[in-house]
């Protein structure tokens, strides 16, 4: 009887043993599998890469595409021709009405202490409201941020209120510090008008000391029309200039003037192309970034990066003979820099038609080199994404973590749905970031098709892996 039992452990010992061994050996055959067929994506991004290419038309024969603009709706055009150009199954237009405001002139603005003047950079943040014909001028009160504000209270009365809390030179991660100041922007305005405050000046948001201001949208809620302040940003070198001669002299007297004005809505579009799935065509993962950006620049970084990179995923898909099993779908946001429309409008549509979307993938960060990718899913697909670091750590895609994915994106967050964000290097981003420096020129090349190589490999582990 003990014999008998020895030779079944010893059996079963060996056919576990075997079972093991064929398991590693699929598992190896399968990591092997992928990682020729990434090999071979990243091969063509980088030697038949078109993406670099089309962000060169975008930026300097279109250029800034502030939604509402006639420069919007020319690139809505361009992505539409170009995208039914490369044959993709299925190429429309998702209408939707989005805001339209316009900067009008250049801005002025100057301080004057001690009889002498100091002229400086600003620009108007996006949905403000304009001076008056002949400007603004008062004293400035030089605040920290938004609580400070408030407790200042009745004694911004008649004041310029000046923010100008800098970003935080100690995070690493650059939107951390983004994120630390941005509240400034978006609400400073809103928080001092209701205590009779004439304007706002906010310090731009960026690390770099330089002569450039960096646009972004502000908002006033639903405050009534007469708290409705005018409000710009202020160059980094000259917020410096006026903190300092602020403590020389209290008094000194600040002027800006802009013309800027809300118009009526207007109607635009989501640019959309896509592959149809072999096995589920009915199930989507869509990949984009936003088409429209803010005027001062061409946009090439904030957003023309990511567009040009979004349609490149499906580009490098058919080019390698990728033959996706889901659809896997291109789309071209508009509005995402005042709005959000485009994104809520995707999703409301989405919903409407009972579209099944099981991930989907933003880039918003820049042409940069890749470093990785966040992602926001429910916890069943955790460790499936966490075995894939191993395929992109020759890549350099050592960073892929829990987190946020996209503006866009965002509005599609369900239990089922697992978001993603395109994660290159942050350290240069916000020198350009919504600033007239923000042009095709600062863009590298291969950075740029590194980029559109990552997103796709992504795309092709999600579209195999998933169900």
């Amino acid at each position: 009887m003990r014999n008998i039992f020895f030779a079944l452990s010893f059996l079963i010992v060996i056919s576990s043993c075997n079972n093991v061994n064929s398991a590693k050996q699929l598992v190896e055959t399968v990591n092997k599998t992928d990682s020729t067929t990434i090999k071979k994506i990243f091969d063509t991004a980088l030697t038949n890469g078109q993406s670099y290419q089309w962000l060169e038309v975008l930026s300097n024969d279109i250029g800034g595409r502030l939604s509402g603009s006639a420069e919007a709706q020319q690139a809505v055009e361009w992505g539409e021709k170009l995208m039914t150009d490369l044959n993709f199954d299925k190429v429309w237009l998702q209408p939707v009405m989005v805001p339209h405001w316009a900067r009008g002139e250049k801005e002025v603005a100057y301080f004057t202490s001690n009889n002498e003047k100091f002229d400086v950079a600003i620009c108007a943040l996006g949905g403000s409201v304009p001076t008056s014909k002949d400007g603004v001028l008062g004293e400035v009160i030089e605040v920290q941020g938004l609580e400070e504000a408030e407790q200042l209270g009745e004694k911004l009365r008649g004041k310029i209120v000046f923010f100008n809390r800098p970003f935080d030179d100690t995070l690493i991660h650059t939107f951390r510090a983004y994120g630390g100041c941005v509240d400034q922007r978006g609400g400073g305005a809103r928080v001092v008008g209701k205590f009779g405050a004439l304007g706002a000046i906010v310090r731009s948001m960026t690390h770099s000391i330089d002569d450039f201001p960096h646009t972004g949208a502000m908002g006033y809620g639903d405050i009534p029309e007469n708290e409705k302040i005018p409000t710009a940003a202020i160059s980094t070198k000259a917020a410096n200039l006026l903190s300092e001669k602020l403590k020389e002299n209290p008094s000194l007297k600040f002027y800006f003037k802009q013309s800027c004005e809300t118009l009526p809505d207007a109607p635009s579009f989501n640019v959309i192309g896509e592959i149809t799935g072999s096995e589920f065509p009915e199930k989507y993962i869509t990949v984009g970034g936003h088409l429209d950006s803010w005027d001062l620049g061409d946009g090439a970084h904030d957003d023309g990066a990511g567009i040009v990179q979004s349609m490149e995923v499906l580009r490098l898909l058919k080019l390698n003979n990728i033959q996706p099993k889901h659809t896997i779908r291109a789309v071209l946001f508009m509005n995402e820099e005042n709005g959000l429309r485009g994104g809520r409008k995707y999703a409301e549509e989405a919903k409407n038609n009972n579209e099944n979307h099981i991930a989907a993938l933003e880039s918003d960060s820049g042409g940069f080199t890749p470093r990785g990718f966040t992602f926001d899913a429910n916890s069943e697909n955790y460790d499936l994404f966490m075995s894939w670091k191993p395929l992109f750590a020759p890549y350099g895609l050592h960073d892929i973590e829990k987190g946020g994915s996209g503006a866009d994106i965002g509005p599609l967050k369900s239990e089922t749905i697992s978001l993603f964000g395109y994660r290159p290097d942050s350290q240069r981003y916000f020198d350009y970031h919504h600033a007239a420096t923000d042009t095709f020129d600062k863009v590298n090349k291969r950075e740029l098709e590194l980029g559109a190589a990552s997103m796709t490999s992504l795309v092709y582990l999600l579209d195999t892996y998933l169900n």
